[in-house]
This record gives structure tokens, C-alpha cells and sequence, in this order.
């Protein structure tokens, strides 16, 4: 196949959704990846949680993200994909955390929580039951998109008469229009196995701001997610002493069982930072669209925005090829680059394909890490 009606750059859950929402409305289809570990899919808690996830001034992305949840159980279901449906409890450990959860539902006592999730720390003083939650392993949803793909015919590497951009974190370097305005926002995460005789992980997920810090704790059938710190510092890999420290304590402070668990991941991931955390889903150029700028929201916004980019495609025909000057896009050409984002935004992607041995290997270990 020499080229397809539209190439999707980016096989993260966002690119691969839109891949997928396109084949299935009848576009054929190409995705190309260059396979980060750093990616914000691979590296997420998967909550689909847009209330208790918000942050004040999101109220756009929240519309979006309440929107978006009631399409994901027949996303998840499409796909094969299970769900983790026991909500969340948002907690608090200071009379303000409180305070700052009441956005998100009716304040329960602390008796009433810890009733809910009897392992909560003694310094919980009360929080919302957001029953209405989701959750998802993102991981296994990685490897079940990407089967899915293939299996609605998505093909590799070619070439379209319509580009996407859904490259996340790195959509920045593939479009002079996307340049300063999409930028990488590091965070770090950890992964915690439960070992014989600790407690079992919680059955909700498991937000807390303690002393006004936020930290999330979701449930995996062999442990638990803790996230998450939020750094402008670039393309920055390294994961830091204090990040970790200050996730622990965090997390041990709401949660004090997990001191029993053992650290078997600390990772850094890349959200793709917006202006104003709205994610960017429109035209670029005749030829050219940009999905990306999802910051922490991407696994929550996937079937969302695919919904949009399938609109877009449907309601205006491609008029040029874009792909080949993507890459060659002169630099400074765009919008002036944001103050704290360095000009070397890190190596030039690599293209990965997206083929029955790749997705063998996503089962076993999700080698391809995807940019949200």
C-alpha cells in the first residue's frame, strides 16, 4: 500500500483511538510511532475521572471529560477492554483539602469514608465519593488498541492524504503551527506490588490532597499506581529523590498499608501541555490535524476526541498532502516558544510499526510506549 486516506502520527491512546474510530467509519488508515518509554500513555494511572480530577479554570475540559465518560463503556466494551468500576473516593487530610473537594459531590465524614475503604490512614478527616468514576489499566488498553487496529485492517509507516498529528508530548516538533504551544510537562509515577501478608490495594481509586499536596493511589490487580508530580522541566528523563520521597509520603499518609508493598517501577512520563490544558482538535492546514495537548486528560478525552477527528474528516475533504512537510518543517516558524521550554526538545522520532510481532510484544511487556 503506497498510501491511505489518512496517517495518524502518534500510537499512543490517543493516535490509536482515532486510527481506530477511522478505519471503523470506513477511512483506511496508517499508523506511525516512534515508541517512547516516556510517553504519557504508557506512563498513566488510567482514571477516568473528570470531576474529581479537575483543577480550577478547567471547566472546558471538564465539559469535555463528562462528555467523554459516558461514551467509555461502549469504547472499553468495543475493544475487549475491562473497566474498574468501584469509583473513586476523594479524600482529604487538612479542614482546606476539604474544602477543595467540594467541587466534586457531598462531603462524607471521616467514619463515613473509612467505611467505605476501611485501609485508609487515620489522618483521612473525610472526603466525596465519586461512585461514578472509571478506571482503566492503561497498559492492557495500549495492547487492546493496538490489536484492534490491526484487526480493522490499520496499516504502518504509510503515508496519507490526511496527517494527524496525535504524537502527545512531541506533537510540538511536527508542525510549525504546534511549536510553542504544545509543550512537554514531566511527571513521575510509581508502581507498587503487593507482596504476601501486606493489605490488599484498595477497591476504589483513591485521590487525596494532604496538606494541599494531590497524590493518587488505583488499584491494579497486582498493586497499586502512585502519581503523580507535575514539573515544567523539559524533556527531562531523570527521575528525581524527591519526587519519589514526596509520593511515598504522600501515599503513606492516606494509605499507611502500602509501606508493606514492594517498589517495583519509578518512571518519568511526558503529558503534552497546552496553553490553557484544552486539549487542540482542529484543522491545522488543509491536510493536516491536530489532536493532541490532552495534558493529564488523555486516556479520559480518547474516544472523545476520536468522535471529533472522524467529524472533522467526514465534513472536510483532504486538499493536499501534508505528511512529507511535517518532518521537514522549518524550525521558529510557529508560534514563539514558550519560556521554559528549551530549543532541544529532545531526538527526532523514530517510526515503529504497528505489527502482529510489535503487538506480541506489547502483551508481554508494552516495549512501545505511545504518546497520549
Amino acid at each position: 500500500m503506497s498510501s491511505v486516506e489518512v496517517a495518524v502520527r502518534g500510537g499512543g491512546v490517543i493516535g490509536l483511538s482515532v486510527a481506530l474510530a477511522a478505519a471503523r467509519a470506513g477511512f483506511s488508515v496508517s499508523v506511525s510511532d516512534h515508541g517512547s518509554p516516556h510517553a504519557g500513555s504508557r506512563v498513566a494511572g488510567g482514571m477516568l475521572a473528570p470531576l474529581t480530577e479537575a483543577w480550577p479554570g478547567e471547566e472546558a475540559v471538564v465539559a469535555q471529560g463528562v462528555e467523554a465518560l459516558a461514551m467509555w463503556p461502549a469504547f472499553a466494551s468495543s475493544i475487549g477492554v475491562p473497566l474498574f468500576e468501584a469509583g473513586t473516593l476523594a479524600v482529604g487530610t487538612q479542614p482546606g483539602d476539604l474544602a477543595d473537594l467540594r467541587h466534586a459531590g457531598e462531603l462524607l465524614t471521616s467514619r463515613e469514608i473509612r467505611a467505605l475503604e476501611p485501609s485508609l490512614g487515620p489522618a483521612v478527616r473525610g472526603g466525596v465519593n465519586a461512585s461514578g468514576d472509571l478506571a482503566v489499566d492503561n497498559r492492557v488498553l495500549l495492547s487492546a488498541l493496538r490489536k484492534a487496529c490491526r484487526d480493522a485492517g490499520v496499516s504502518s509507516d504509510v503515508d496519507g492524504r490526511v496527517t494527524v498529528i496525535a504524537a502527545g508530548a512531541w506533537s510540538g516538533q511536527l508542525h510549525p503551527a504546534l511549536r510553542g504551544v504544545i509543550r512537554p510537562v514531566k511527571g513521575e509515577i510509581l508502581r507498587l506490588t503487593h507482596r504476601p501478608g501486606a493489605l490488599p490495594p484498595p477497591r476504589h481509586t483513591i485521590r487525596a490532597l494532604v496538606s494541599g499536596r494531590p497524590v493518587y493511589l488505583v488499584p491494579r490487580d497486582d498493586g497499586l499506581v502512585v502519581g503523580a508530580t507535575q514539573y515544567e522541566a523539559g524533556f527531562d528523563t531523570d527521575v528525581s529523590v524527591a519526587g519519589v520521597r514526596d509520593l511515598l509520603r504522600d501515599a503513606e499518609t492516606v494509605l499507611p498499608g502500602i509501606a508493606e508493598y514492594a517498589l517495583t517501577e519509578a518512571a518519568v512520563g511526558f503529558r503534552a501541555g497546552s496553553p490553557d490544558n484544552v486539549p487542540v482538535v482542529r484543522w491545522l492546514e488543509p491536510g493536516v490535524i491536530a489532536a493532541t495537548g490532552h495534558h493529564r486528560n488523555g486516556l479520559l478525552l480518547a474516544p472523545h476526541t476520536a468522535r471529533l477527528v472522524v467529524e472533522l474528516l467526514a465534513s472536510r475533504p483532504a486538499t493536499s498532502t501534508a505528511s512529507s512537510a511535517l518532518s521537514r518543517a522549518p524550525r521558529g516558524t510557529g508560534p514563539t516558544p514558550a519560556a521554559n521550554q528549551d530549543e532541544d526538545v529532545g531526538p527526532a522520532p523514530q517510526c515503529t510499526r504497528l505489527s502482529a510481532e510489535n503487538g506480541a510484544k506489547a502483551a508481554g511487556r508494552d516495549a512501545e510506549g505511545g504518546s497520549s
